[in-house]
């Protein structure tokens, strides 16, 4: 079915760029509620440029109640878009779908994108779809971002790892040996986490500073 040719349907696709975010937000409400496949290039286009965080969300939720068959190749696609919202928005729409067959498409350059929050939305989505069995590969993705951004981005790997659960051990211990004190620091931070996941993460990087810094002295 066109959009076009359901009034609803198509006023509500309109409404989608009007200038107030409370009207975007009811347009998606309803395009969402409405179900219709062929709205699926409009809602992943829409997800690129929005600038209103509720929105994009009630985009996401819009998408999840497509068929799979439509909504994952035209997400997939996007992952490799040169605009790093289309990207991190993508990734986040296919971590609500949780369809484990996108993990190739995930895993390898955007874990590392240039982006912070393309890549931090990646680390999730990631660990989210990852097939049973590959979590210690995974850890050893992710594992090479140690390091990286300021202290939201370490917590936000700090938790990507800690939900692999104890595949994730061997990877830390690899870094918590390594020559980069930042790095240390990291591993040691999350190793903290995964033992006390409820446990104030300030309070954890003080200590694997502490952890990192006899390290470095040889203690």
């Amino acid at each position: 079915m066109n959009p076009t040719q359901h009034t609803p349907t198509r006023r509500a696709v309109a409404a989608l760029t009007a200038q107030a975010s409370a009207t975007r937000l009811q347009a998606a409400m309803v395009v969402g509620t409405q179900s219709d496949p062929s709205v699926v290039t409009v809602l992943v286009e829409r997800c690129a440029v929005e600038p209103d965080f509720f929105v994009r969300d009630m985009l996401t939720w819009a998408l999840t109640r497509l068929p799979e068959a439509v909504t994952l190749p035209r997400l997939v696609a996007e992952l490799t878009s040169e605009r790093a919202q289309a990207r991190s928005q993508a990734l986040h729409t296919l971590s609500k779908i949780k369809n484990r067959s996108v993990y190739p498409s995930i895993v390898g350059s955007l874990l590392r994108d240039p982006d912070d929050e393309v890549a931090r939305t990646a680390w999730r989505a990631a660990v989210v779809v990852v097939p049973e069995g590959q979590e210690e590969a995974l850890a050893a993705e992710l594992v090479t971002q140690l390091g990286r951004g300021d202290r939201d981005m370490w917590l936000s790997l700090s938790r990507a790892l800690v939900g692999l659960g104890e595949a994730v051990k061997p990877a830390l211990a690899a870094g918590i040996t390594g020559a980069d004190p930042r790095t240390r620091e990291h591993a040691h931070a999350t190793l903290l986490l995964l033992d006390d996941p409820d446990a104030d993460y300030d309070t954890l990087i003080e200590e694997a500073g502490r952890l990192a810094e006899r390290k470095e002295l040889g203690g």
